[in-house]
Formats: structure tokens, sequence, C-alpha cells
């Protein structure tokens, strides 16, 4: 199989009339999740298990099996021991998150572009998997996807070789600070065509998910990148790289841009009542822990346990901003015997116990919370 040559950006292709109803219902819920999350005081806080649980969905794409409770408990506790194949996982995870919060610092001070992109994918794959290719470089060596151990003869995708790499990213970068007709549809034409270059050795996928929200976001789109769809792209994962395989197969633009737009328009919903739900959780809270603690220190717990659902309790007076250890084991208590608050693992010896904030694990995650 010879290598793929991108198609010049941007494309004539585009059937515009057949996105239109689309374009402004996935518009139309993004703006709705924005509004949102312009109207929470502390975003940072409130959505941090947000950002934790899409570091795991994106990973968990390309095949990593740690979830959102075994990263936050690795976090509270890097010294508890850790299967190797769960730790490259959940290393994956933390870089994802380290690298969404260095590129939303990086925005402020420069256009998204081709440096800030070889930076992100360095932090990707730092100390994880993949270290060993070529972190943060473009790759000189022609690369193809196909099932482990079979040959490039047999790869369902071979990306550009390696000498045409600098045109179709030179390319790519210039698109993206283009005036197109719709965002959006911009967004899916980026985000396909970086997969479609595969510039890295390893972690296009994870780099060109994390391209999402920070495209909307040097766009104006969102007030803070936190708009996520591993979710979506994970539930449908088979039409996911269908459809991107379609590209290249048949030059099947407009079936992935309807994918895609169709992803946004889902998961910006889906993203709305999860918010909605983790600020209900944070304002029904808010009494409660007045109440149980009788504490000036109660909404400075409340920003701790959501920013922090897993920790230790030697951990909780920093991250409450507690003054004394009397006081911030006493606070402890009271939320531990009014059941917001569980001892995950009992202390022992000098080491500490280990607590878990559940409801806003089990809310994030999408389980049911009682």
């Amino acid at each position: 199989m010879k290598p793929y040559e991108p198609e010049s950006l941007p494309l004539d292709c585009i059937d515009w009339a057949a996105h239109v109803s689309l374009i402004g219902q996935a518009n139309a819920a993004l703006a709705r999740y924005d509004g949102m999350v312009q109207s929470i005081v502390n975003p940072l806080v409130l959505l941090s298990p947000l950002t934790t649980q899409e570091a795991v969905l994106s990973s968990r794409i390309e095949g990593t099996q740690a979830n959102m409770e075994e990263v936050l408990e690795y976090e509270a506790a890097p010294e508890k021991p850790v299967e190797p194949t769960k730790y490259d996982d959940i290393q994956e995870i933390i870089n994802y998150r380290r690298a969404m919060g260095q590129s939303v610092e990086s925005l402020k001070k420069r256009p998204l572009c081709l440096n800030l992109v070889k930076e992100l994918h360095a932090t990707l794959l730092e100390s994880a998997r993949g270290r060993n290719k070529a972190p943060g470089q473009f790759r000189k060596i022609q690369n193809y996807i196909a099932p482990p151990g079979r040959p490039m003869e047999e790869a369902d995708f071979v990306p550009p070789s390696p000498e045409k790499l600098p045109a179709a990213l030179d390319n790519w970068e210039k698109y993206l600070h283009l005036e197109e007709k719709d965002v959006l549809v911009q967004l899916a034409i980026a985000k396909a065509q970086f997969e479609i270059i595969h510039p890295f050795l390893d972690g296009n996928g994870r780099l060109g998910r994390m391209l999402i929200p920070l495209f909307l976001y040097a766009k104006g789109l969102l007030s803070e990148p936190t708009f996520y769809v591993s979710a979506y792209l994970e539930e449908h994962r088979d039409i996911y790289y269908e459809r991107l395989r379609a590209i290249s197969k048949e030059k099947d633009w407009n079936g992935w841009i309807t994918f895609f737009l169709t992803a946004v328009n889902e998961q910006a919903k889906q993203n709305t009542q999860t918010v909605r739900a983790v600020m209900d959780l944070y304002e029904r809270l808010k009494g409660v822990i007045v109440d149980l603690t009788h504490s000036q220190y109660a909404l400075q717990t409340l920003d701790a346990i959501f920013s922090r659902p897993i920790f230790r309790s030697t951990q909780f007076q920093a991250q409450a901003g507690i003054p004394t250890r009397p006081t911030a084991g006493l606070v402890l208590r009271k939320l531990e015997e009014g059941g917001i608050l569980k001892v995950f693992e009992k202390g022992s010896g000098r080491r500490p116990a280990l607590i878990v904030f559940s409801d806003l694990i089990n809310l994030v995650e999408g389980k049911a919370v009682v």
C-alpha cells in the first residue's frame, strides 16, 4: 500500500447545504453548554473531574483500561503498588491532563500552532507508553496503521511519507487560522486531517482529540477549553474509525462532517446535563457541610473535595487551607459521619487513611448517585 497523499485545505467538496441543520443544532448546543460553564463561579474546581474523565476516555479509545477512580487513587497514594501495565495507563491519563493544562497557559500567549502541538506531544508521552518514540518530534520515518504484527502491505492505512510531511503540516497549520464558513465544520476537517497526516510515531489519536477543545477555545466558541467528546467517540468507536477511513478510501468528507457535528451536538447536551448535575451537587452540599461542621472552613472544604475527590487524610489540611491539623481532622470526621465522605482504606501505623468522595466520581462516570 502506498503512502496516502492528503488533500490540500480548504476543501472544495463540502456540501454546505446538507449540513445546515446539523450546523445550527451543534452550535446551539455548544453555546448552551458554554453559557452554563460561564455561570460557574469556580470552573477549575467544578470541572476538574470532567477533565480527568476525558483523559480516561480518550486514552481508553487507544486501549487503556484504567478508570477515573484508579487515577485519582494513584495521585493520592503514589507509593501504593500498581500493576506495570496499569501504571502505564495511569501515567498516560495524568500526562493527558497535564498537557491540557499546559496548553491553556500557552494559548493565552500565542495562537494554536505546530510548535504548541509538538510541546503537547512531548508532555503526553513523558514517562509513559511511547516515551521511546520521539516525543515532541514529527516523524522522520514511515509509519502505518495495522493490527499488531501485520506488515505495511496489509495496513489499514499508510499516512503521508516523511518527505511530504512538512508541506502537509504547513497547509494544516494555515487552515487553522482561516475564516471558514463554520467553525465546527472547520474543526471537523482539521481534526480528521491531523489524524490522516499522522505526524507522530505515537499519540496521534489522543492529541487529535485534545485539539477539539483547544481549537474551540482559540476560536472563541468556548470560554474555557473544557468541552470533551471522547465519551461519544468511545461509545461509537467503530463508526468513528469507519468515518475517518472513508475519507482516505472514498474521499467522503461529508460523511465524516455529519458524524462529527452529530458528536458535538449529542455530547454538548450530555455535558450540559453533567455540569448541571455537578453544580446541583455542589450547591446542595454547600448548606449540608455548613450544618455538619459549623466551620468557617466549610466552603474551602467543599472546593477541596471537588477538586480532589480521593485523598489521604493528611493531604486534606493543605487542600482545604485549614491552619491546624486538629481542626482539619474534626471537619473530616464530621463529613464521614454525615455520609459525604467514605474511608476507602483505613489508616495503619504511619500510613494515613485514604478517603473518597464517591458521589462526585459516580456522577462524572455516569453512575447513579443516591
